[in-house]
């Protein structure tokens, strides 16, 4: 196992409508409104951003995202991942009827910021916990945006 590479699955249960929360995850440019570790978002064309994260850990991950697949019809959005990491994320929205949606993210990525690289056996662990955390705020701050929206 390279122990630069991590796959991440997780799913959110919304209780907005499946079309709403697919078009508020395709806008990239606003996830600094509503998910507090998306730190910066530049769009540099239709298609292409260069994304800032931070979680816990006191380190910021700079990567660009390029769209790749957007089909809104099966809810599907896909981005490749360069920059401190490489790889690639996704999004399946499902229609939950009358209990809204589920947002589930998928995401495979090699970690190529030199210092995680460096600190990849000690800090696997600790990063895992990172993302973790993370993705439950981002799941906070998409519900109370949904909301207030």
């Amino acid at each position: 196992m390279d122990r630069n590479h991590y796959r991440f699955r997780t799913v959110w249960t919304l209780s907005a409508p499946a079309a709403t929360v697919y078009g508020a995850l395709e806008r990239i440019e606003d996830y600094p409104r509503w998910w507090p570790q998306v730190r910066e978002v530049a769009r540099l064309d239709d298609t292409t951003g260069i994304v800032t994260i931070r979680s816990v850990l006191p380190y910021d991950l700079t990567f660009t995202l390029r769209e790749g697949r957007r089909d809104r019809e099966n809810g599907v959005l896909e981005a490749g991942l360069s920059g401190d990491i490489d790889g690639w994320a996704r999004w399946t929205v499902t229609d939950l009827g009358a209990h809204g949606c589920a947002a589930h993210y998928e995401q495979e990525a090699d970690v190529r910021a030199r210092l995680l690289r460096v600190l990849a056996v000690p800090g696997r662990p600790l990063f895992r916990a990172n993302h973790a955390l993370m993705l439950r705020a981002g799941r906070r701050g998409l519900e109370a945006h949904l909301q207030a929206v």
